[in-house]
């Protein structure tokens, strides 16, 4: 029977979820989408961000405090994975795609032992006085834990992207993919600007895992659940197109709640791969076509 208030629930839900998403694809949509990197690796690196926040809130920090304190630490991280990438593929005369790949799912499953190792198999979850609450509004009901990661998401992908529009080396990383020639000719260094933007990518997994973990709880494995998600934003949205990234990851996250409320919720992960299908077949440049 067809009921408003489920219906209504259903997609405020998927909007907050969708931001959720979104968050978890900025940085892919940064090393993908801009750098033309394929970093596979991303959402493993937000579970590992997802454990440092967890790791922290075990000395009563806010959940959001410990993604803060964590940018640093993930944008060092960040820089040191490019260093390595460049120093085995561009170097050395570039990788194709599937070498990167491969590179990448190899860190991918280097991460996730490394959590097995530290934490163990077990969910892990956080506590702030905000989880557990809901705000009531007529006939919705939000919970805090999807309410507050939720606004991190566009918070994040705005000072990203007004960063990336509004700065000369933002201008810089959104050339550095097309121009790369015009940047040395320039005097600008290509390798320095990619490694600047593959450090801000990382950095934004440590917020991502944040929210992530404050939805609920996370085991080292659940990045496997989340890469084609991620993937089919990015693509989906354009290469490159970070508000784009976020309508698309709003649009996924209400067709997943909308599935899991009026079909089956075991259905509600090949939402993601059937809107990306049928995106692609009427704009294969992506619905808001690639950054330049």
């Amino acid at each position: 029977m067809f009921s408003i208030d489920i219906l209504l629930n259903a997609v405020v839900t998927g909007i907050l979820l969708g931001s959720v998403y979104a968050s978890l694809a900025l940085g892919l949509g940064i090393t993908f989408g801009i750098l033309h990197i394929p970093n596979i690796a991303h959402p493993t690196l937000v579970v590992a961000g997802a454990f440092f926040v967890y790791t922290l809130t075990q000395w009563e920090l806010d959940p959001i405090v410990a993604a803060l304190i964590g940018l640093v630490p993930f944008y060092i991280l960040g820089v040191a994975l490019y260093l390595f990438y460049s120093s085995v593929f561009e170097r050395r005369g570039g990788a194709n795609v599937l070498q990167s790949l491969t590179l990448f799912f190899g860190l991918s499953l280097v991460v996730e032992i490394l959590l097995v190792l530290g934490f163990g198999s077990e969910l892990k979850s956080v506590s702030a006085p905000y989880i557990g609450s809901s705000l009531k509004l007529g006939l919705l009901t939000i919970p805090y834990r999807l309410l507050i990661p939720a606004l991190l998401g566009p918070a994040m992908i705005a000072a990203v992207w007004l960063y990336l529009s509004r700065t000369n080396s933002g201008t810089a990383i959104r050339a550095v993919a097309h121009e790369e020639r015009a940047l040395s000719i320039a005097g600008l260094n290509p390798a320095s600007v990619k490694r600047h933007a593959f450090g801000i990518a990382t950095a934004t997994a440590v917020v991502a895992g944040a929210a992530l973990i404050m939805v609920g709880p996370v085991e080292p494995f659940a990045g496997r659940y989340q890469i084609g998600r991620v993937f089919a934003i990015v693509v989906l949205a354009g290469m490159g197109s970070i508000p784009g990234s976020l309508v698309i990851a709003i649009a996924i996250g209400i067709a997943e709640a909308l599935v899991a409320s009026y079909l089956n919720p075991s259905w509600s992960p090949g939402v993601a791969f059937a809107v990306l299908l049928l995106g692609l077949a009427s704009r294969p440049q992506g619905l808001f076509g690639a950054a330049r």
